[in-house]
């Protein structure tokens, strides 16, 4: 980890105990970190500040918590944790339909949260080139400068139908078009391309998000339920179909696997 980079986060809670751990938390794990006392302010300073992660609260008066995510999924692709004191399944569907990245119920414990933190920001200097450096101001699919090495240009991955994902500029084209994805999105598409053609498991994709590979001892169902929403959410953008899937299938009680230009294209079933 580049000690020389700054990393910033930002906290949205009401409740200043709740506000005042958050903050500990998060700098305890080495962010400068801006809290905010309601969405409005938290929006805001999303803006201002572009922090690597934000954690919301939902239960919030003006604007609640999923309100406040969509608003700064509008401005911004920070990671975005929403904590709840809800348990109903619906709200954490609705929190990850809103743009979250993760969602943790209170009372949660600072040790997990904090490693949470960890393995996004992990994820992001993996998934990103360096502010500043060559690959940065290249432009997407193209070598840096004559003085950089062409291998540290990483290849694209490939899917059906023009599908293209790019680690090295964290951006993903489908047909020539550029697709809008989350981190979280981003991640499950990539890591599954990766992969092909074999299957991936809910637990895996759970330890892949938290980059680490002993993570799958503590998957919980509600975090195999996020994947499912997550997966939801990837195939409404890419508009694939669990029936007729063209970029990634579901084998039920195994998990998902990322179908390659090479695969063969199934027939579909007659109706009726």
């Amino acid at each position: 980890m580049d000690d020389s980079t700054a990393r910033t986060a930002v906290v949205i809670d009401d409740d200043p105990d709740v506000r005042d751990l958050l903050v500990q938390v998060l700098s305890s794990a080495g962010f400068e970190v801006i809290a905010s006392g309601d969405g409005y302010a938290g929006v805001d300073a999303v803006i201002r500040h572009r922090p690597d992660i934000t954690t919301v609260d939902v239960n919030m008066p003006g604007i609640d918590g999923f309100e406040t995510t969509r608003r700064i999924r509008e401005h911004s692709d920070t990671h975005i944790i929403l904590i709840t004191a809800l348990t109903d399944e619906a709200d954490a569907i609705l929190g990850f339909s809103a743009g979250a990245d993760d969602v943790i119920t209170k009372p949660f414990r600072a040790r997990e949260l904090r490693a949470r933190v960890l393995a996004a920001q992990r994820r992001r200097q993996v998934s990103e080139p360096r502010a500043g450096s060559d690959a940065d101001r290249a432009p997407a699919g193209t070598a840096a400068s004559s003085g950089s090495s062409s291998a540290t240009v990483r290849p694209a991955l490939r899917g059906r139908d023009g599908l293209e994902v790019r680690r090295d500029t964290h951006s993903v084209t489908l047909g020539g078009q550029p697709l809008t994805l989350t981190r979280t999105e981003f991640e499950l598409l990539a890591t599954l391309l990766e992969a092909a053609p074999e299957v991936r498991s809910k637990a895996d994709l759970v330890a892949a998000l938290r980059d680490d590979g002993a993570a799958s001892t503590w998957v919980t169902d509600a975090d195999e339920r996020s994947i499912e929403t997550h997966m939801t959410n990837l195939r409404r953008k890419l508009g694939d179909s669990v029936a007729e899937p063209r970029f990634i299938e579901t084998l039920r009680a195994v998990g998902y696997r990322a179908l390659r230009p090479e695969d063969p294209v199934r027939p579909t079933p007659p109706r009726g």
